[in-house]
């Protein structure tokens, strides 16, 4: 009985083995819905969806602003600064970063920043409307003074408007603005486009990273509408900022061949109004010049051509997809025909909560949402993408890409089959994924090789 025994349990405890290791590899090398790796249903045989392929590089915060090693804030300070933004959301956003940094820059104490009122955006909410300014003054401590109020000496005045956009060259703040500030305590400034961050000092830059990505937070009442929104996506999902307007594509001065009546007639409308409103008549360009213009990138895709751009990326065409975009979408069913899992703000939101919103607060539901989206893909490279692209490298997801629009023509010019437009058009995007290319500013993001 013992011999018995002994030979048992060895033969016993291999069995045991043998089938645990079979039964973890099992699990080991199972698909999963989760993993990056799985092939998504719809996928070409064989080729793996855009986000699978192995990055080489990523943008991360750099560490010399998240660790807060800060110049102290001088005791006395220069004066106030008010800055004043135009445009749409992310525009003006992406100026009050930039006031923030020239007033830490000039040892200048910031004041509510105005948010101009214009009719075109359909606009009527002002900062405090959208951003938790408490939140904003709390997390700023330390990089910048801030205020709600202003002293009563200077209350009651107009601040002196600097100009600071008419300017050849690089624009220089402590050079132009500084004595402004200094003789009058309370300027008014937009940012210049072409200004000089080369030569902020560490902590002016790391003002502008604060307030950018760690200090700007939507107001309760906003980010719970917002909460709700994501909430009602199915997951996973992509977001796509699609921008194929009537003013975008009027503005482009593209052509495009086979647009319906409807889309005509909205583009002329849209071409009179900029005639009117800036005394420029902005008409397509042809021939020649417009197959130059197109090459270089500047006409906007349509949602046929990015659904097909999708598709080359094997997008399964059952993918979930929230259109982060504004009103008058043009041939919208060119995407939605492929692609038919696709929501908006308006099919998701209550009647009420939608139509009592205005163009910033839209904005911010789609800007909360791309942040927090799955993957997101756009088919232009503006404001809205660029604070996108560079908040979610802040959260740590990379699955971020913009569509060419320059690839795009140069290959549909070219003459190739569509399994070999697909591949090229797969091949272009797949270098500029691996690389990193445009997915954050590079202000306050480092480079990382992986």
């Amino acid at each position: 009985m013992v011999v018995f025994s002994v030979k048992v349990k060895p033969l016993f405890s291999i069995l045991v083995v043998s089938l645990s290791l079979f039964l973890l590899l099992a699990l080991l090398f199972s698909p999963s819905p989760f993993s990056e790796n799985s092939i998504p249903l719809g996928s070409p045989i064989g080729k793996v969806d855009i986000w699978s392929v192995r990055r080489l590089v990523e943008w991360r915060p750099c560490s010399w602003w998240l660790q807060g090693h800060l110049t102290a804030l001088p005791s006395e300070t220069n004066g106030y600064i008010r800055v004043d933004c135009y445009g749409g959301l992310n525009q003006m956003r992406r100026d009050f970063c930039d006031g923030v940094g020239i007033a830490r820059l000039l040892n200048a104490t910031l004041v509510l920043p105005k948010f101009e009122v214009a009719s075109y955006w359909n606009e009527t909410s002002g900062f405090a409307d959208v951003y938790d300014l408490d939140y904003f003054i709390q997390q700023m401590n330390g990089f910048v003074k801030v205020v709600k109020q202003l002293p009563p000496e200077i209350a009651s005045k107009e601040p002196v408007r600097v100009d600071c956009s008419k300017r050849k060259g690089q624009f220089d703040y402590v050079e132009s603005v500084l004595p402004s500030l200094l003789e009058h305590k309370y300027i008014s400034i937009t940012p210049a486009i072409s200004q000089r961050r080369d030569r902020y000092p560490l902590y002016a830059k790391a003002a502008l990273c604060q307030a950018c990505f760690n200090a700007l937070r939507l107001t309760k009442s906003l980010e719970m509408k917002a909460s709700k929104l994501l909430d009602a996506i199915p997951k996973p999902f992509l977001s796509l900022h699609l921008r194929f307007e009537p003013d975008m594509v009027a503005y482009s001065q593209c052509e495009y061949p086979g647009l319906s009546p409807g889309s005509i007639k909205a583009i002329e409308a849209a071409q009179a109004k900029i005639s009117e409103d800036t005394g420029h008549i902005r008409k397509p360009w042809t021939g020649d010049l417009a197959l130059t213009w197109r090459k270089r990138g500047k006409c906007p895709l349509t949602p046929n051509e990015t659904a097909l751009i999708l598709q080359s990326l094997s997008i399964s065409t059952n993918t979930n997809i929230y259109l982060a975009a504004g009103d008058g979408l043009m041939e919208i069913q060119g995407l939605t025909g492929i692609y038919t899992n696709t929501f908006t703000k308006s099919s998701l939101l209550g009647g009420e909560d939608f139509t009592s919103m205005h163009g910033n607060t839209k904005a911010a539901l789609d800007y909360y949402v791309s942040i927090n989206s799955d993957s997101y893909m756009a088919t232009y490279f503006g404001n809205m993408d660029k604070m996108v692209s560079a908040m979610r490298a802040f959260k740590g997801l990379y699955k971020t890409l913009f569509l060419s629009r320059r690839a795009f023509a140069e290959l549909t010019s070219q003459g190739l089959s569509k399994k070999e437009l697909l591949d090229a058009l797969w091949k272009a995007h797949k270098d500029d994924f691996v690389m990193g290319r445009g997915s954050a500013l590079p202000d306050c993001f480092c480079e990382f090789k992986l």
